[in-house]
């Protein structure tokens, strides 16, 4: 693995049966972003986000901005 490769991993709080994402947060020190991708297909597309937005939505979610109707 190099600098520039993701190295994906799960929040240790997945265990929900597989609905869950990946992050790489990794590249955030040489590229200033964070690729998430569905832990059910791997190999599949990779949504890509300026670090700065992904911790401000992380910080949300924390805060219970996002509750579900």
């Amino acid at each position: 693995m190099t600098p520039n490769s993701p190295y994906w991993r799960k929040s240790s709080h997945s265990s929900n049966g597989g609905a869950c994402i990946e992050v790489a947060a990794n590249l955030v020190p040489t590229h200033d972003l964070v690729p998430v991708r569905d832990s059910k297909t791997p190999s599949g597309p990779v949504l890509t986000f300026p670090a700065t937005a992904f911790s401000s939505f992380v910080a949300g979610v924390k805060a219970g901005e996002f509750r579900s109707a």
